[in-house]
This record gives C-alpha cells, structure tokens and sequence, in this order.
C-alpha cells in the first residue's frame, strides 16, 4: 500500500510513469485513473443533501453513507469511461489536449482497455451494491431505482453523444443539482423540495463553472474534432463571462434566500469565500494565455488547463463554505428552533 500516493492522488490528478505506475498498487491505480481528487465535489452535493435533510428532520445515516458512497462511485465510473469513450472513438490520438494535462491511461500506455473496462466493471459493480442498500433501506420505493437509471443515462452518455452536442455543461448541472441534491434529499426525505433545489443552485453553479472553464481551455482542440461543447458553440468570450456570471449570481441567489429567510444569517459565512474569487475572478476576464505564467503550476491538473483549475480553487473554497454554513444553519434551527422565523 502506497499511502503517500493515495493522499496525492485525493488532492491532485498525478503524472506518473510506466516505471512508477507498475509499481503502484491497485487503489493507487484505481484513484489515478478515476481522477479521485475531483470527487470531493460530489462529496459535497450529498453533504448538501444529507443537511437539508437534517435541516428538515429527515437526515438518515446509512441511507446517506450508502448513497454518498454511490454517488462518488457513480462520479468514478464515469471518468473512467470518458477516457474508455474518447480513446475508442479516437479523440485522445495526434497529442490530443486531455492527454497533455494529466494520465489518460490508456492513451500513456499504462493499462489496456480490458483492464480499464476491469476499474469500470468492479466500480460500477459496487455502485450497484450500494443502490440495492438504499433501495432496500428506503422500503423499496421504487422512485430510487429510478433515480439511479437516470444516472447511468449520464454515466454512460455523457461523453458521447451528449458533450458532442453541446449537453455536457447541462448535463453537469443537472447531475449535480437536481439528480444528486434533489434526489438525495428525496431519498432521506421521501419528497422533492423545489425550495431545496433552487437553495443548492449556488454550489451546483461552482460545480458547472469547473467544466466551462475545462471546455474553455481545450476549446480550438475540440473544435478542430467536432466536439461542439458549449464554449465551442458559443465561443470562448461568452463562456468566460459565463463563469463570471454564475460566480455572482451564487452570492444573489444565497442573499435573496436570507432575505426571504429562508435561509438565516448564518449564510453570511459564504462571504468567507470572496478572498478566493478576488485572487481567481480577473483570470476570466481576459483570453487564456499563449504561454503558461510564471506562477502558474505545469502539470497534475496545472498547465495546460487554465481555467478549470481557477474554477476549481474557488468552487472548493465557495462549496466548503457553503457547507459550514449550512451546517450552522442546521445547528441554529435545532438548538433555536424559533430564532429565524
């Protein structure tokens, strides 16, 4: 077991090569390849999920442990065959930009396709396991079921045909909002909450923001293979101050919540995210440089990438936020249930 590596690769995406890699273990190679240190925002959106729960006196915990671990094994599945997807389909050939940012296994030659298709199978295998648990923890409401069938759609689709159509940042933010916040407080609950969707849009806008700006950094290279991701369709200008506006309409949406007290002043705490977005909002006013800056890290989900990254830098800090004051929200509710009506 390789414990240093296990904790890089749940903070960064690792370069490593074929020397190292065959002396890696099998969890090392499985959080490698499933690109592990994104999770953390899936994590999160069941986080969310579980304290609006506990927020509305519904929070189960083993129903949540079982679906928090479905959800980022779902997340997993679905890296692993992205890259099984692009390099069949020949997108990852001629130096192609997702290969120069971080391991695309197949394409470095570190495992073959069987053994890729072998971390899909065995990951998807206890994904289903965990649907059965909450399934079965859930008094068999079938709603659950339905809720993993439309995430296998996404897992299996979203590379092809959906990012091909200019889907994929749609298809990230409903994943991340309605299928995995709103379908988690359901599955706790037992009842969807519109209310609760539209309080969790502030994160799940973070979430999105990250794929826009990765769409945005591998634009030109998209483009010349006919993958028409948003950025590519309404080109990258438009998508930059995309991202702006989602990072400001979070804070809009969270206020008017206060405001309508909905939420209590313990949002305020969000604000505790602005360092974040004064060091990385600038970035997105301006084109993406034709030559990696100084201080501006190269490799292991640095340069090439440029905006995701400083996407993802302030989605972690808004999504942490977000969640210590939702979990002062739950606090303040219980301890002084009539404090903020």
């Amino acid at each position: 077991m390789d414990i240093a590596m296990w904790r890089k690769a749940l903070r960064v995406i690792p370069s490593v090569s074929k020397g190292t890699w065959d002396t890696l273990d099998v969890v090392s190679k499985w959080l490698i390849s499933s690109r592990a240190a994104v999770l953390v925002m899936t994590f999160t959106s069941s986080a969310i999920a579980g304290l609006f729960a506990a927020r509305d006196g519904g929070f189960r915990i083993l129903p949540w442990v079982f679906m928090t671990l479905g959800l980022m094994l779902g997340h997993a599945a679905n890296n692993l065959f992205n890259d099984y997807t692009d390099y069949v389909r020949g997108v990852d050939k001629d130096n192609y930009f997702r290969t120069m940012y971080g391991p695309q296994p197949v394409a470095h030659g570190l495992m073959s396709t069987r053994q890729l298709l072998g971390f899909f199978g065995a990951t998807f295998a206890i994904l289903v396991g965990c649907v059965l648990a909450v399934f079965a923890l859930d008094a068999w409401d079938p709603m659950v079921l339905v809720l993993f069938g439309i995430g296998v759609f996404f897992v299996m689709l979203y590379t092809w045909p959906l990012k091909y159509l200019g889907l994929g940042e749609i298809s990230v933010f409903l994943v991340w909002g309605p299928l995995m916040i709103g379908g988690g407080y359901y599955v706790l609950v037992g009842h969807w909450s519109w209310q609760v969707l539209l309080a969790a849009t502030p994160y799940v806008l973070g979430v999105t923001s990250v794929i826009f700006g990765k769409h945005i950094d591998k634009v030109s290279m998209d483009r010349e293979k006919h993958i028409r991701t948003l950025p590519v369709l309404i080109g990258e200008a438009a998508s930059r101050w995309t991202i702006v506006s989602f990072f400001i309409v979070s804070y809009l949406i969270t206020a008017y919540l206060v405001i309508s007290r909905y939420f209590t002043p313990s949002f305020a705490l969000v604000l505790l995210a602005l360092p974040a977005l004064v060091r990385e909002l600038p970035s997105f006013f301006s084109p993406k440089p034709d030559k990696r800056p100084k201080d501006f890290p190269e490799g292991e989900g640095g340069w090439p990438l440029y905006f995701a990254p400083k996407a993802f830098i302030y989605t972690r800090a808004f999504g942490t936020w977000f969640l210590v004051a939702l979990a002062a929200e739950v606090a303040l509710r219980l301890l002084l249930p009539d404090f903020w009506r």
